[in-house]
């Protein structure tokens, strides 16, 4: 068996504290091979640098995906195209900087980790998911992934769904970001492909999906822009944890949701953590 754990989307300092504080320890009570996560929003709630990725990978993820701020840095761009172990999506039209998917290795099986991006109610001209799909799971076979996961970073829950049905039995795991709020619909499909609509944030839940209430709040009261800035409470880990049998098929997918200041998984069935 290969037990694989994906977070939803890190938001800023909190997201990376989350990091920091429960991921070795995770690793370990929950036995672990591999970790991967959503990290477009890692630095400061938009974008990602060099830096918070090294970060993120010195406190134990294998890769980060992305998503629509993937490209909003530009100082990050370089390390889009030098770093493998960062992922964008893969339906972005090219010419873009760095790549769509990348190879992992556990102790037993290669894991190819791709990523793509929704088009309904997404602001950027982008390439069909479904068509980037079919050419990245082609791209990861030859490189010898055996199980493959794919972060579907979307809007909605029908494309999220729809996508699903779509490669069932020609991935492992289709795994929903973007929303930051966890779904309650954790499935294996028909043909073996491990679903989750979204699996949450790993950040302050004492916000709006991350960021500061009261700014958000005076927007939609008032109509008028405000600045938004992370807020800094309410630290949650989220994300799914994920069993593969030797055959690389789907066995389990289960929500993750760990709060920073009990350390108490919360609807997992998973052991409980033991107290720091």
């Amino acid at each position: 068996m290969t037990k694989i754990l994906f977070l939803g989307d890190i938001f800023a300092k909190t997201g990376r504290l989350l990091v920091k504080e429960l991921l070795p320890r995770l690793f370990g009570e929950l036995s672990l091979d591999l970790a991967l996560a959503n990290g477009e929003n890692a630095a400061g709630g938009r974008g990602l640098t060099g830096p918070t990725a090294k970060e993120l990978f010195d406190h134990g993820l294998a890769a980060l995906s992305g998503g629509n701020h993937t490209l909003q840095r530009k100082d990050f761009l370089e390390t889009l195209d030098q770093e493998p172990r960062v992922i964008r999506p893969a339906n972005y039209p090219e010419p873009c900087p760095g790549r769509g998917w990348t190879i992992l290795e556990t102790p037993t099986h290669k894991v190819g980790f791709a990523n793509l991006i929704g088009r309904l109610f997404m602001p950027n001209v982008l390439d069909c998911p479904f068509k980037a799909a079919d050419r990245v799971i082609e791209e990861m076979a030859k490189a010898g992934a055996q199980i493959t996961i794919i972060d579907f970073h979307a809007e909605t829950t029908s494309e999220k769904k729809a996508l699903a049905h779509y490669l069932d039995g020609r991935v492992s795991a289709l795994l929903g970001t973007h929303t930051h709020v966890q779904t309650n619909d954790c499935q294996i499909l028909p043909k073996g492909l491990a679903y989750v609509t979204d699996a949450g944030m790993t950040g302050p839940h004492d916000s709006v999906i991350g960021m500061g209430a009261a700014e958000v709040v005076l927007r939609f009261v008032t109509g008028r822009p405000f600045s938004y800035k992370p807020a800094e409470t309410g630290g949650r880990l989220e994300g799914v944890v994920l069993d593969f049998n030797d055959q690389g098929l789907a066995q389990s997918v289960i929500p993750l949701s760990v709060p920073l200041a009990t350390s108490v998984p919360l609807a997992t069935g998973q052991p409980a953590l033991t107290e720091v």
